[in-house]
């Protein structure tokens, strides 16, 4: 059971009586609650406040992945039932407002000084002064060697569920000033070998990244998806293409491709003007 997503335990819990009841008597795996696909939609106040209420307030970490119904009320909730929270990432959880966000990290950092790790990329407004507070309340609780041991954060793997579960490119806060436009937004590293210097570090608005393996794109190499993301010459060799516009995929949005009559792959626009209709006709 621990070793299950929400959704699968929630389901699971459902079967019968008995597996119903082992799901509401452990513990264990209600520690770590990631909300992802198929549930964050559709996720509420009242849902998540039920859901992290069978941790009996030793919830550790709490990730809401997109959860756009979750407010700064349901939030500050589970905040005050679960106070050993020592991660919480709530990236594009759109309802939650800047002081949510500062009322929650701080009454975490007030009570047990746990928190360790936020992550609030997609939440609107944010500005330099509430990033200046969240930094400082953090680096509290924080020891100047777990802060010199920070993480790089590559553009290939963010908001990846498996990142939160291993604990992969995690930082104290997600969010940085951008050393080239000096706007607060997500500030990525390049994986490149010979890229690992300051001037290749800044947010993805001023600095053009592979969608497949996070390297930065120099402007006279970036290389067109189907999808409208782009891809480093590398990349775009070694994946399939249209076989009428001759564009691929990224590995984001894989699941777009279509087949034609002669079993060939197309994309979406091309199979659209195929057929003479668009994928939002269907919608």
């Amino acid at each position: 059971i621990p070793y299950l997503r929400v959704y699968e335990v929630l389901t699971m819990s459902r079967v019968c009586t008995s597996l119903r009841d082992a799901v509401n008597n452990d513990v264990l795996p209600w520690l770590c609650i990631i909300i992802e696909t198929r549930l964050n939609f559709r996720l509420t106040d009242e849902t998540l406040l039920k859901i992290t209420s069978k941790a009996n307030g030793r919830l550790q970490k709490l990730a809401l992945m997109n959860c756009i119904h979750i407010t700064d009320q349901g939030l500050q909730r589970v905040i005050e039932q679960n106070p050993f929270i020592k991660e919480l990432h709530i990236p594009a959880c759109t309802s939650i407002t800047p002081e949510g966000v500062l009322k929650a990290v701080e009454t975490l950092c007030q009570r047990n000084k746990c928190l360790t790790t936020l992550s609030i990329n997609g939440i609107y407004n944010l500005q330099k002064e509430h990033l200046d507070i969240l930094t400082s309340n953090l680096k509290e609780n924080l020891s100047l060697e777990n802060m010199q041991m920070q993480q790089p954060i590559y553009y290939h793997k963010r908001g990846s569920v498996s990142a939160f579960e291993c604990q992969e490119n995690h930082r104290i806060i997600d969010l940085e000033i951008c050393p080239k436009c000096s706007e607060v937004k997500m500030v990525y590293d390049c994986p490149k070998m010979d890229c690992k210097m300051k001037e290749c570090t800044g947010c993805i608005f001023c600095i053009p990244r592979c969608e497949n393996c996070g390297e930065c794109v120099g402007s006279e190499e970036p290389e067109e998806c189907a999808c409208g993301d782009i891809m480093c010459l590398e990349c775009w060799l070694k994946v399939p293409k249209c076989s009428f516009c001759n564009k691929p995929y990224c590995k984001q949005h894989t699941d777009w491709w279509c087949t034609s009559s002669d079993s060939s792959l197309m994309c979406r626009v091309c199979d659209e003007n195929s057929h003479g209709y668009t994928y939002t006709d269907e919608l």
